[in-house]
């Protein structure tokens, strides 16, 4: 499971509906409707957000959001929209390194073209249900290593 920090402009689109879909299966751990995941890493922000289950539907909103501006159709069924602002979840600049270089190579083999376009950022967006802290690698995250 690999829930973006970064924002979903940089994802191409198998990366796009890839966390669609991950995110759908983190707000039924969330919700408590399936066994498995229930303890997976990429859960622990979400988890101690005030409101677990409005963090992860705002998130979902987001990842809609880019779909939508590009064409895309979702079902946005699937999530519930959440009218009022909500307590945006920390994330480090270390994370959002880690996981823009991580995207970098999946890009350079199946997205050339986005690779290039994207190699070069400078400053990092992360995804809107998040603000940007300085530190290194969150705790949580599982790297990989060559």
């Amino acid at each position: 499971m690999r829930l973006w920090s970064i924002h979903p402009k940089y994802l191409d689109q198998k990366g796009l509906v890839a966390v669609w879909r991950e995110a759908l299966l983190a707000k039924k751990v969330l919700e408590g409707k399936t066994k498995g995941y229930k303890f997976h890493p990429q859960l622990e922000r979400f988890k101690k957000a005030t409101n677990p289950l409005y963090a992860i539907n705002k998130y979902l909103e987001h990842i809609y959001m880019e779909a939508s501006h590009r064409g895309y159709v979702f079902d946005k069924t699937k999530f519930s929209l959440i009218e009022n602002d909500i307590e945006k979840i920390s994330v480090t600049t270390g994370q959002l390194t880690y996981e823009f270089n991580h995207l970098l190579e999946k890009l350079k083999k199946r997205n050339p073209f986005l690779y290039e376009k994207l190699k070069h950022t400078k400053e990092i967006e992360c995804h809107p249900s998040f603000y940007i802290v300085a530190g290194d690698v969150e705790s949580w995250e599982i790297i990989k290593t060559n």
